[in-house]
């Protein structure tokens, strides 16, 4: 069996959960091959386990001071090579495509009239409960930006046909982490902003992962670019993680028994989405601005909830590997019930 992987760079989420599948499918006697849209190689890390992969600009977004900026990111995008590309992916040859919201290799499977999977998050907003609650320009991105025949969606809880998340398997023994100890990771934000929020809450030890910081320290702040293992390391010791509002690092941290602050990308509305039912469920803080004060106030009155999911990597690379044969209903009902 071949396969083509394709995965959305613009978001760690994607590459983190798909890098955990990846490693599960390589034990398959099937062959994988990966397409990454969305973010330029200089910004991508801990790559090895997608082999040769290609690489495409894709389709992202644009994001300012915490907030997406919907004009710019219609305007920066380069549409025409976009098109070009979906024309010129040759799928012919692969007996599936998986698309983890990866556009390229979406359309290109629809063009070729070849089984495209859509393994993710976003493809949970499909089910009637999550769908009724978009609107109608939020439905039909949900329906076009990376279409599929086999919707495979991802939730933290029961609903509809949805499946448990694919989060990596824990090897620390850090049970709910140190009190003091903080990871943040707000991509979106603009760094200074952050640390000068921090900076005051000298009674924490903060571990700030961003893509524009470069290691360093503020004394009770230590400051990191993004690196898979040294995030696993910091985030394993910690009690508390604030990030935004994406799917990964919330399940990581409920999964952990980590108490989770988020703040949503605003304009975002799958971000804004997932903060809404985490507070609604209790299973979040949600921060409306990156102050000193909201986010003292946060840490003060945080509780932490520990789900436990199976491992969904596993059972998921099975399941690709004999073909997808069975109903993704009854794959959710069968991993739901383990």
């Amino acid at each position: 069996m071949r396969i083509l992987y394709g995965i959305q760079g613009t978001g760690n989420g994607h590459l983190s959960r798909s890098h955990t599948l990846a490693g599960y499918l390589k034990q398959q006697p099937i062959d994988v091959d990966y397409l990454i849209s969305g973010r330029r190689n200089t910004g991508l890390f801990d790559m090895d386990v997608f082999g040769a992969y290609q690489s495409f600009d894709g389709l992202s977004f644009v994001t300012e001071n915490g907030a997406l900026k919907r004009r710019k990111t219609i305007s920066s995008n380069n549409w025409k090579q976009f098109y070009q590309d979906v024309k010129a992916l040759d799928v012919t040859s692969y007996d599936v495509v998986i698309t983890d919201y990866e556009p390229i290799s979406a359309w290109a499977a629809k063009r070729a009239g070849v089984r495209c999977i859509g393994l993710g998050r976003q493809y949970a907003f499909l089910e009637p409960d999550l769908y009724k609650t978009l609107s109608l320009w939020q439905r039909q991105i949900i329906k076009q930006f990376a279409p599929c025949t086999t919707a495979v969606g991802m939730h933290w809880v029961e609903c509809g046909n949805a499946i448990p998340p694919v989060v990596k398997e824990s090897d620390d023994s850090f049970e709910g982490g140190l009190a003091q100890r903080i990871v943040v990771y707000l991509p979106f934000e603009d760094p200074e902003v952050i640390i000068n929020a921090l900076y005051p809450l000298d009674d924490y030890e903060f571990s700030v992962f961003h893509p524009k910081l470069t290691r360093c320290s503020y004394g009770h702040i230590e400051c990191f670019a993004p690196s898979r293992q040294q995030f696993s390391d910091h985030f394993s010791r910690a009690s508390a993680v604030i990030s935004n509002a994406g799917f990964e690092t919330s399940c990581e941290a409920l999964r952990e028994g980590k108490a989770l602050i988020i703040k949503p990308l605003v304009g975002q509305f799958e971000q804004q989405k997932n903060a809404e039912i985490l507070a609604r469920k209790g299973l979040a803080t949600v921060l409306t601005s990156v102050s000193c004060i909201a986010i003292e106030h946060a840490l003060k009155s945080r509780q932490s909830t520990h789900i436990q999911w199976p491992n969904v990597a596993k059972h998921l690379a099975n399941w690709i590997t004999d073909g997808a044969k069975e109903s993704v209903r009854d794959l959710s009902k069968r991993l739901w019930g383990i």
